[in-house]
């Protein structure tokens, strides 16, 4: 497929999206090709050969010939996240790792495939315990039973033998171009308007969380597509449990709003996966030999630098890309 001193190319599902952009930029720092696909374009995947294409709507046979005939070696799943029916979580959750897999098995060389799962996978965990691989998964929300499924068909798909699998079980996500739908990103868009004079109020669940910054989980990505840990799973974190306030506060200062101007109210806890996380990344390092680098402080100010960037960039017509598959 590839020659054994050329990267494999690598295609990315989701590339338009926050993860999804910074794994393209990842690879291509290492010197691989990427094949961009998800449904609409975006600026940011110029200079990558882009497929606008649903993938949970393909054809397995349609997706297996885009593959082939583009010689990928490597498919990363950054698709889903942020969609609120059950039926859309299915969809983007389930039905497109099922359509993917169906479309590797037909490949004549077996791929690598990661998918970036979350950490809710495990479900509820008692504050206090760090969350290890060794921890039987126990998804109780909509969100995380779907991409539990994703990531069982990967590892069943493994154990099979049509594919290489890695299934990251990510923390939260900060840092660029972080989705408004986001808890945070709701919070960045907010203070956007928010003026000195009138204040802002913010509801803040009383919770401690693992975030990451969005690079760092792109980095453990380029690590996982080559490392030896076909058929494992690993937890990809900061390895920290940090309160929202503190993560709201340092938001705050990043966006230069006045931390006087600023009330915050409590509230109970509602979110995808409970009020305590924090990863055990000691199998990310042996195995992958990857750690987080970026602080949670450069994370909010990268984050909302983007955001100050994105408000002011205009949209740029598509130019170059590859046809839609029929």
């Amino acid at each position: 497929m590839n020659s054994p001193h050329t990267p494999p190319k690598v295609a990315v599902l989701g590339a338009t999206g926050c993860v999804g952009r910074e794994v393209c930029a990842a690879f291509a720092r290492t010197g691989h090709e990427i094949l961009a696909i998800a449904r609409n374009h975006r600026p940011h995947v110029e200079g990558h050969t882009f497929i606008p294409l649903d993938v949970a709507a393909a054809e397995p046979a349609e997706l297996a010939e885009v593959l082939t005939s583009e010689r990928v070696g490597v498919v990363v799943n950054a698709t889903g996240g942020w969609v609120l029916t059950q039926e859309a979580m299915e969809y983007a959750h389930v039905r497109l790792v099922d359509r993917v897999l169906a479309a590797t098995a037909r490949m004549a060389e077996r791929p690598r495939v990661v998918q970036v799962g979350t950490i809710h996978e495990y479900g509820f965990v008692p504050e206090g315990v760090p969350i290890d691989e060794r921890i039987a998964p126990n998804p109780t929300t909509p969100y995380a039973v779907t991409k539990h499924a994703g990531s069982e068909a990967v590892l069943a798909a493994t154990r099979a033998g049509d594919v290489d699998g890695v299934v990251l079980r990510a923390v939260n996500v900060c840092g660029p171009h972080t989705t408004e739908a986001s808890f945070l990103g709701a919070v960045m868009a907010r203070l956007a308007v928010a003026t000195e004079e009138e204040g802002i109020e913010l509801t803040v669940a009383d919770a401690r969380r693992d975030y990451l910054d969005v690079r760092d989980l792109a980095e453990a990505v380029v690590k996982a597509a080559h490392a030896p840990a076909v058929g494992q799973v690993v937890n990809v974190g900061r390895g920290e449990a940090v309160s929202m306030r503190e993560l709201v506060a340092l938001l705050v200062a990043a966006s230069g709003f006045p931390a006087h101007a600023v009330r915050e109210r409590s509230a109970a806890v509602e979110s995808k996966g409970g009020g305590w996380t924090r990863a055990d990344i000691s199998l990310a390092e042996r195995l992958l030999g990857w750690r987080p680098r970026i602080d949670l402080a450069r994370a909010m100010r990268d984050m909302w630098a983007t955001r100050a960037v994105a408000s002011h960039t205009p949209t740029v017509t598509r130019t170059r890309s590859t046809p839609a598959v029929p």
